[in-house]
């Protein structure tokens, strides 16, 4: 029997990110994966999808090239060498974690782990123990009973990432971050798309006026949005699917191409051993503490499996504070109150913190401000007008309660707010920061200072 310091089950981003650092810690180090390293996020999900969306985007800027004053002929969509590079970009950051396995000296052992009492892990008959395992196992597309998924007519993100014709009609359900990034690409691409939503809004758990934004732009690029609507049935017996969706004005049959079901993940914790090491399970969510421990002692558990965010960046980070721990050294629990989320349609969605309901909900006495690209030279210069920065302040204390941005870029744009909040910035030292001019960054700053009533360029 193979014995190691730390097994990791899993090798997404929180799973290999793990790996790396406990070697970094000096501890001897594997990692147990069944399909290809990376896991979702560089295969299936963060990097091919970005890849999708930028080829995208370069097609609309050809269709737009007489914006800029440049004549381009009359461009076409390839979606199959459009596809083509989303896999190659995703194959390539692969072959790169396979590197990184190798540089830091992790065995790498393929085949599906599955967990055994007394430190144990099981792999296609063969056992390896540890002092620790840490189950990284991450999480799938979710179904609805009301929507089986086939892989053809009805698919999820995977099989959207690889079909093998454009389609001319597709239903979106579900209009959280997978929804509308492929609902962007796809209609970029010429394809007819409809988004159909449960709840009163599209992106729900943003910002509301970042949904409004979201929703006034979708339309204007001819996405069709239903929202307070569910579809309650699929007619898959013809050539494409028939979907009849229950709206607030009642019943109608919306036929396509494919419906993509984007309505959330459900965590791959079956068949991997919980129930005979005797691991604590709530719906389908791993209990742990602070520090990622599980309840029994040796077995901790990070990343989609876990009630935190299901964010690649979160299972990372939750990854690095659950090795460090084990390493003794000391660490700060994880806030997550300050984690950002990204959405990569178009225009780009970025948040971290409380919106603004969420602050008046909790009887904050709050401070508002908001910059539009529409006044920002960066943002005029690019063509890329659309969307704003909003920033919520506590009136008393000036203390950073949330950042909500809609725009070209914004996903880089960020992390500014994400360490301010960390540092328990002020709005006034925001606003005392010198911003470069011109960027779409010094929106930021603009904000803060509409927040103050100081500011200049509106």
């Amino acid at each position: 029997m193979s014995k190691y310091d730390i097994i990791v089950l899993g090798s997404g981003p929180g799973g290999y990110v793990t790996a790396i650092r406990a070697s970094q810690l000096g501890f001897k180090t594997a990692v147990v994966e069944k399909e290809s390293l990376g896991g979702v996020c560089l295969n299936w999900g963060c990097i091919p999808t970005k890849a999708l969306i930028k080829s995208a985007q370069v097609f609309e800027y050809l269709k737009h090239a007489e914006d800029y004053g440049l004549k381009v002929k009359e461009a076409e969509a390839d979606f199959d060498a459009v596809v083509k590079r989303s896999r190659g970009v995703a194959e390539g950051m692969s072959n790169g974690v396979k590197f990184l396995m190798k540089k830091n000296k992790i065995d790498v052992i393929n085949g599906f782990g599955k967990l055994k009492p007394g430190k144990k892990v099981e792999v296609d008959g063969k056992e390896y123990s540890a002092d620790h395992i840490v189950i990284a196992t991450g999480a799938r597309s979710r179904e609805l009973p009301n929507l089986p998924q086939d892989g053809e007519k009805v698919i999820g993100y995977r099989e959207a990432m690889t079909l093998k014709k454009q389609p001319k009609k597709m239903i979106v359900v579900g209009s959280g971050a997978i929804g509308v990034e492929f609902a962007y690409v796809y209609n970029s691409m010429g394809t007819e798309v409809t988004i159909v939503e449960y709840m009163d809004r599209i992106v729900p758990v943003e910002d509301e006026e970042v949904s409004k934004q979201l929703e006034r732009s979708f339309k204007k690029n001819g996405i069709k949005i239903k929202t307070s609507s569910e579809v309650v049935s699929v007619d898959t017996s013809g050539d494409g699917v028939k979907a009849t969706v229950k709206t607030k004005k009642g019943e109608e049959v919306i036929e396509a191409d494919v419906v993509l079901s984007a309505v959330g993940i459900k965590t791959n914790i079956e068949n991997i051993g919980l129930e005979d090491v005797g691991i604590a399970v709530d719906r389908d969510k791993i209990l742990v503490n602070d520090y990622y421990q599980t309840n029994i002692p040796g077995y901790y558990a990070i990343g989609d499996v876990t009630p935190g965010q299901a964010l690649a960046h979160v299972a990372s980070a939750e990854g690095i504070l659950c090795v460090e721990k084990i390493a003794g050294q000391h660490v700060e629990k994880l806030d997550y109150g300050n984690i950002p989320g990204c959405t990569y349609c178009s225009p780009e969605i970025a948040s971290v913190g409380l919106t603004e309901q969420q602050a008046k909900d909790k009887g904050i006495d709050i401070k508002v401000g908001k910059f539009p690209f529409s006044a920002s030279g960066k943002a005029s210069a690019g063509g890329n007008k659309e969307g704003f920065v909003k920033v919520i302040f506590d009136a008393k204390y000036g203390e950073w309660l949330g950042c909500h941005m809609i725009g070209a870029g914004v996903t880089d744009m960020i992390a500014e707010a994400v360490l301010g909040r960390k540092l328990e910035t002020t709005g006034h030292e925001v606003l005392k920061a010198v911003h470069p001019h011109p960027t779409m960054s010094e929106a930021v700053m603009e904000a803060v200072a509409d927040a103050y009533d100081e500011v200049i360029h509106l």
